[in-house]
C-alpha cells in the first residue's frame, strides 16, 4: 500500500514542512522536510497500517524512508514550484488470509515480507493567483501533481511461515494534491492518486490507490 509522499513546496532556504495524513483504509502517513539552502532540500516520509484484524483480510505495513532533492521557484510571478527527490526506503508488510469461526478468526494463509525500495519523485504545484473566499474570508489555495517511481524489491519473504523465493517490482505512483489554507502557516489538504505496478508478479503487487486528507504546516524563511 503506497504512503503519502512529500510535497513542501519550497521556494525558499530555511523553510521546514510537517503533516499528517489519513484515509479510511488505516493508512496514517507523516511526512517532513527542510529546505537547507537556496535550492537543496531534505525529505522523509513515514507510514503506517493496521487493519482487518477482524475480517477475512488482515493487512499491517510499516514504512519509512528518506531522501534529498532539488526546488525551485518558476514563472513570472514564481506562483508555480518545481521539486526533484531520490531517496531510500525500507518496510515490513503482514497480508493474513483469514476465515470465521466459533473461536474468532483462524489464519488460512499468511504472507510476510521485509523490503527496501528506491525512489525517484517529480513534484509540480502552483499557488492560485486569486484567492478564495470562503465565509467572507480569503484563503489561499494551492494545487500541485507528484509522480513518484519506485522500485521495491523483497530482501525477505515468508509463505504459511515458510522461506519462499523474492520478488522484485517496481510502480508508477502519479498523485494529485489541494491544498487550503486554514490559517497563516497551516494548510488542510486532499490528496489522490493511483498505483501501477509493472511487472506482472504473484505477490509483490500494486496495492490501494491513495485517497486521504490531512494537515499540512510550514514556517521558516
Amino acid at each position: 500500500m503506497p504512503n503519502v509522499p512529500a510535497t513542501p513546496m519550497f521556494k525558499n532556504a530555511g523553510e521546514v514542512y510537517v503533516a499528517g495524513h489519513f484515509n479510511a483504509k488505516g493508512n496514517i502517513s507523516a511526512t517532513a522536510g527542510a529546505a537547507l539552502s537556496e535550492h537543496i532540500a531534505v525529505i522523509a516520509n513515514g507510514s503506517s497500517v493496521n487493519t482487518g484484524a477482524s475480517n477475512n483480510d488482515y493487512f499491517r505495513q510499516q514504512l519509512v524512508e528518506g531522501g534529498i532533492g532539488y526546488f525551485t521557484a518558476i514563472g513570472k510571478e514564481k506562483r508555480q514550484v518545481l521539486e526533484i527527490y531520490g531517496g531510500y526506503g525500507i518496510g515490513n508488510t503482514k497480508d493474513f488470509k483469514q476465515r470465521a469461526s466459533i473461536y474468532g478468526y483462524e489464519l488460512v494463509e499468511s504472507r510476510e515480507m521485509n523490503f527496501d525500495k528506491i525512489f525517484l519523485q517529480l513534484n509540480y504545484s502552483s499557488t492560485r493567483k486569486k484567492k478564495i473566499n470562503i465565509f467572507g474570508d480569503k484563503k489561499e489555495l494551492n494545487y500541485g501533481t507528484a509522480i513518484r517511481l519506485s522500485r521495491v524489491g523483497m530482501k525477505e519473504f515468508w509463505l504459511n511461515g515458510a522461506t519462499s523465493p523474492t520478488e522484485e517490482n517496481f510502480f508508477i505512483e502519479p498523485l494529485f494534491y489541494t491544498r487550503m489554507q486554514l490559517v497563516n502557516g497551516l494548510q488542510l489538504q486532499y490528496t489522490n492518486g493511483f498505483n501501477i505496478g509493472l511487472n506482472n508478479n504473484e505477490y509483490l503487487k500494486a496495492g490501494n490507490s491513495v485517497f486521504t486528507l490531512g494537515l499540512v504546516y510550514t514556517f521558516g524563511k
